[in-house]
Order: C-alpha cells, then structure tokens, then sequence
C-alpha cells in the first residue's frame, strides 16, 4: 500500500465513457499506456492526494467532504489503480520515469510527438498543408525582412495555420540569414520559473535539425545542470517548441537552405511571482540565463523565436461566463496592448499588464515573451496576424493567437 500518496502533475479532461459523464486523467509525460477515467464523484477524492495523508486519513478527509460514510476499498483501489497507472509521485513511477528519460536521451535525436495526429509524416504531404495556408493570406505582398525576433502561435495548425503562414513566410529572410534560431516555448507542465534544456536535436519529416551543443553546455553550467536538465522529459512530449520548429524547418526547406543550428528552451510558469508579489528580476537563474545568452551571442546573427498563445478564456478554462462579441471585443484592446508592448521590446510594460490583473486571461506565452524581449531589449516591429480560435464546439470558449515580427 502506498503511504502518503502524493498525485504527480496531471491534466484533467471531461469525456462520455461508456455512456457516462467522466474525467479522463492524462499524464502529460505518458509514463504509463494505462488510461484512467474517474466518475465525477471519485476525482473529487484527487483533491486529497497532496503527500500530507496517510491513505486511512485520505479516506476519513474524503468521507467527509462527500458527507458520506463510503467504504475503505474505495480509496485503496483507486490508489492502486492510480500506482499502477504511474500516477503517483512514488518509487514505481519515478523508477518508470528514469527509464524513460534514459531511453530519450540515448535516442540521435528528438521524434516528433505530434507526428500524424498533429501534421503529416512524409514531407511532400507536411509542404502541401503548410502551404495551403497561404491563400489565406490577406496581404502576400511583403518586402525581404532581416529582424531578430518572431512571435508566433503554437496552438494546432487547424486552428491556427494561417497565422503561421503569415508570420512564418515573412520572415523567410531572416531565416535563411540567421546563424542560430533560439526558440523559448511554454512548458505548460513546469515547475515555476523553470528553464528546461535538452541536448537533443528536434526531428521533423524534413529530417533533423541541427542543435548548438557549446551553447546548450554554456547555458547549462551557468545555471546549473541539475536546473537546466531536471525535467528534460518535458521535451520529449511537449508541442510548444515542435510546432514552430516544424515551420522553422520548413521555410528553410522551401528557401534550399540548411538548417542553422537550434536551441530549444521550454519556459514554465510566471504565476508565481503574481502570488508571492515578486518579479523575474530578483530572480538569480533567470537573470544569469538572460546574461549568459546575450554575452555568448555577440558577433552571431541570432534569430530568436517565442512560441505562444496568448489568452485562454470562457468556460473551457474555468471561467463562469461565455465569450459573447462583447467580451471578444473587450478582449482583443487587452491583447492589442500586450502586442504593442512586445512591439516595442517593452519587457517591464509586457510584464505589468499581466500581473497587474493577475493574468486573468491566462496568457500561456507570459513567461517565454518575456525572456525574448529582455533578451532582444527594445525594438520596433510588425503585427502580422491575430485570431481568436474556438477551444469548445460551443465556441464559448477561446484562445487568441498572434503572429509578430520584431527587428
């Protein structure tokens, strides 16, 4: 029996089973092929699986938050089903995890993990859909442009295509240009204030994209490896890099250029000095990660990327009200003010806006335009594109996205 059961980092879907309203529990590191549905009833029994109880105490809180005087078996065959899922924060699944991690960093390279659910294997299939975006274009005029810095969405590409294309194919000459991509992407799963590195190369149909390994080592040892590689599993399943790699790879593709060399770096969350009424500046890693990128790119051709999404709002996200065209249109001033300060390079203004209102809107690119911005320092620039894409078939619910070019 597994004492003081303490429930890994998981994510939450409502689903119909077999006829009946149900939470699917999904691990985002996929420890485990066990998939496990919770009535509603029994995923409120999660709530009390913090490390903090003995499973006897687990049950007598449970009991008394339903108000009922449920059976013991209950709890222990949950909590065994949760321990043979790799659920639990525990010996069995941090055993699995190693495992898994070893056999990720053993691999020549990173496979895509969206490969076929999230675009097409074979590249001639990946260039046909990537391309068709483009007669969506409003404007396909555009003049070579040579800037440092792309924002853009990495929600998926049915959704979100045509902002790609528009971001993307404007800044094919920069790609082509530039000496090393660095991509910051929201690590939607870590830890406050993470900075995850991996040595791997990210894959894609076209084949690998090359990694800068000195760099990779530099930013490492001045943050400390065990910071920089603690949750390198992140990257194994993680999209938010992956997607805008894949049109990295593919605009270089098209243009018969070889890939430069990539840092993928996954961003967690900024919530918490929103919570604790701090900010990222007296925050030491950070800002050693910051000074370390700019002292060791002097001289380099840089072009540095932040793939995000900007709000996550209705009530998909826990919000009580739907997104009527009201709130739609109170929302893009919001996140037309967000842009103009990423614009401007504007990282105190891009900062302030969201934790003045503690970040309400749930902005997952809080964090990674941040540190694009103070590493990129202020600047002019372009909005390309903006959207606001529906997250329910209701369409109550959004995500809004952007495509923005930074000189």
């Amino acid at each position: 029996m597994v004492t003081n059961p303490c429930l890994r980092p998981l994510d939450f879907q409502p689903v119909e089973y077999q006829g009946q309203q149900m939470w699917l529990l999904r691990d985002p590191l996929q420890l485990s092929e066990i998939q496990l549905f919770f009535p509603p009833l029994m995923t409120q029994l999660l709530a009390f699986l913090d490390g903090t109880r003995t499973p006897q105490e687990v049950h007598a809180a449970f009991c008394r938050h339903v108000g009922a005087n449920l059976e013991y078996e209950i709890v222990t065959e949950a909590l065994a089903k949760l321990d043979e899922a790799c659920l639990l924060d525990n010996n069995h699944s941090q055993q699995v995890k190693k495992g898994i991690l070893d056999t990720y960093r053993a691999q020549p390279y990173r496979l895509p993990a969206l490969l076929n659910s999230g675009y097409p294997a074979q590249p001639e299939m990946l260039a046909g859909l990537l391309e068709s975006y483009t007669v969506e274009d409003p404007q396909k005029e555009w003049g070579a442009w040579h800037g440092r810095g792309i924002i853009s969405p990495h929600i998926d590409y049915n959704r979100g295509g045509p902002v790609y294309s528009q971001v993307w194919k404007r800044a094919a000459s920069a790609v082509s240009e530039a000496e090393l991509v660095l991509i910051f992407g929201t690590d939607h799963f870590g830890s406050p204030g993470t900075i995850t590195l991996t040595g791997l190369p990210y894959a894609t149909p076209y084949g690998v994209l090359p990694t800068d390994l000195e760099l990779i080592d530099k930013l490492a040892q001045s943050i400390g490896p065990h910071a920089a590689f603690a949750d390198e599993l992140h990257h194994r399943q993680e999209h938010s890099v992956e997607l805008s790699a894949v049109w990295l790879h593919h605009i270089s593709h098209q243009a018969g250029v070889t890939p430069r060399p990539m840092v993928p770096i996954l961003v967690g969350s900024f919530q918490h000095f929103i919570t604790n009424g701090a900010h990222p500046t007296h925050d030491a890693r950070l800002e050693t990660l910051i000074e370390t990128l700019k002292q060791e790119t002097i001289g380099r051709r840089v072009l540095a990327v932040a793939s995000i999404d900007l709000a996550h709002v209705g009530p998909s996200f826990g919000d009580m009200f739907q997104m009527d065209q009201p709130r739609r249109s109170e929302l893009k001033v919001q996140d037309e003010a967000l842009m103009a300060a990423a614009i401007a390079g504007d990282a105190e203004n891009w900062y302030q806006q969201i934790a003045s209102v503690q970040d309400r809107n749930r902005v997952c690119g809080f964090a990674p335009i941040y540190l694009l911005l103070r590493y990129i320092g202020p600047t002019s620039g372009y909005q390309i594109a903006y959207e606001q894409c529906p997250a329910d078939p209701q369409d109550h619910s959004l995500v809004s996205i952007c495509g923005l070019l930074l000189n």
